[in-house]
């Protein structure tokens, strides 16, 4: 018996055009973000944390690089996504409402986002290889 296969319509939005808004959502999210980060009235611990996200969302190389299998990805799958939601736990609710309509109407610049979260991984693996050195110096002088 031959499978039919029903006829999408114009209602139906494909798998990639699911993907495409969903990527839009959440690059306007953390844009948002961004803009709440700026704002005053944000709690010091919620500019820092949501530095860290905006600047590793926008930045053009990953914490943990894709080429490391199943680690390389979990950093884009997990990591990106709990750390927007903690951060939007952080930031006061009408912060945050102000930001992502601010966000709707202001033109997403991530070139310095970019460069700010390309240091701050730069910054973080540099200190994750001064830490190794440091442990396997101090196991090899014993």
């Amino acid at each position: 018996m031959a499978k039919s296969n029903p006829q999408r319509t114009a209602e139906t939005p494909s798998v990639f055009q699911r993907l495409k808004e969903t990527a839009h959502r959440l690059k306007m999210e953390t844009y948002a973000l961004y803009l709440a980060y700026r704002d005053p009235r944000t709690p010091w611990y919620a500019k820092v944390w949501t530095l860290f996200v905006v600047a590793h969302t926008f930045s053009p190389i990953d914490l943990i690089p894709d080429f490391i299998p199943i680690l390389g990805y979990l950093d884009d799958i997990f990591v990106t996504p709990i750390g927007i939601w903690l951060a939007l736990k952080m930031i006061p609710a009408e912060v945050m409402t102000e930001a992502r309509e601010r966000a709707r109407q202001l033109p997403i610049r991530n070139n310095s986002l970019g460069q700010v979260g390309m240091a701050v991984i730069i910054v973080i693996w540099l200190a994750a290889a001064i830490g190794i050195c440091y442990l396997v110096y101090h196991f090899w002088k014993k």
